[in-house]
């Protein structure tokens, strides 16, 4: 299987984990934690998270000397991204912003550690 399609499915299966996690807290354990707007926060990371791999991933097939800073301009882009994102939705004058910016970050860093995760895997076969 190509490493894009293994890319895919990770953050499919990372993506349905958090869904089920969120599903299962707003509305059976702790409904008060959960923003209505989480929704499309997990939305908005899985699409970018899995639009900035797959764009790592064709770069990285072009240009393996240039992989760190491939990988270093993509973490810069989904961080941008993500605060794009916050700014925009702040000044859309949302209800209960600060349990708005808690699951915002929550959601991020679950996305950051994947993100982590899989540069450590893929540094790990070029430090021998």
């Amino acid at each position: 299987m190509s490493s894009i399609k293994i890319f895919t499915v990770r953050i499919l299966a990372l993506t349905l984990i958090l869904a089920g996690i969120i599903y299962v807290m707003q509305n059976y354990l702790l409904p008060n934690w959960i923003h209505p707007s989480v929704w499309l926060v997990l939305s908005f990371f899985a699409l970018l998270t899995w639009l900035t791999g797959t764009f790592v991933h064709y770069l990285i097939k072009l240009s393996k000397e240039n992989s760190p800073n491939i990988l270093l301009g993509a973490t810069a882009l989904r961080f941008m991204a993500s605060l794009g994102f916050i700014v925009i939705y702040l000044f859309l004058d949302v209800e209960n912003i600060i349990l708005f910016v808690a699951n915002f970050f929550v959601i991020y860093l679950f996305y950051l550690i994947f993100d982590i995760y899989g540069l450590i895997a893929n540094l790990r076969p070029h430090s021998k």
